[in-house]
């Protein structure tokens, strides 16, 4: 009798096994908010590295403080509605960051940026309109001093500050002493937070 399978027959197994794997079992589909919420850890952390081997710090410029990486939320024109935000390093401290001075997606290489026109385009990557791509209703920053959405800078020293003063005197004023919070919620009623220590800068999702 035979007692063993030929190479054929375990190939034949190995095939079927599989195509019963993928026709049967329950694929886990990563909901919206849920993508965007992990999508924004990975571009904190990015932005956070950057910080650290780009070091903005200049004894000849009293604004070196602006050109601090940063994450920014925005709202879009009001005839479009919804949020986007942009990570920049404002070259040229003028408070209006431009697509030159946004920092690179180093997987799509598009630039994270957009106009509040908040259009897509080949240059920017589309996962910065979170109203259009995740159905995001609003972003709130549990540590926000601005008149915006809110926004985090980090620093050559891994410190994280959430405002970019006008003010060399309160360059260090708006570091972030208590951990911090972004927590977004869609148009589903679907909430995630993402978590930020302030004395290590390390970000994950709540």
């Amino acid at each position: 009798m035979k007692k063993s399978f030929t190479l054929l027959e375990l190939i034949l197994m190995i095939v079927l096994l599989g195509f019963l794997y993928t026709s049967f079992i329950p694929k886990v589909k990563v909901s919206k908010i849920d993508d965007l919420t992990n999508r924004l850890v990975l571009y904190l952390k990015q932005t956070r590295y950057q910080s650290l081997i780009n070091d903005k710090f200049s004894n000849s410029d009293n604004l070196w403080h602006k050109k601090r990486w940063t994450l920014k939320f925005f709202r879009c024109r009001e005839t479009i509605g919804g949020i986007y935000y942009v990570i920049y390093s404002d070259k040229n401290a003028s408070g209006h960051p431009g697509i030159d001075d946004s920092l690179k997606d180093s997987l799509t290489l598009k630039n994270i940026y957009s106009t509040n026109s908040c259009t897509e385009n080949i240059k920017n990557s589309k996962y910065v309109l979170i109203s259009q791509n995740f159905n995001i209703r609003t972003v709130n920053i549990s540590c926000n001093e601005t008149s915006s959405l809110g926004q985090l800078s980090f620093g050559s020293d891994g410190k994280i500050y959430s405002k970019l003063s006008a003010n060399e005197n309160d360059s260090i004023s708006y570091e972030i002493i208590n951990n911090c919070k972004i927590e977004l919620s869609d148009i589903f009623n679907e909430k995630r937070t993402i978590q930020l220590e302030s004395k290590t800068g390390y970000v994950y999702k709540e």
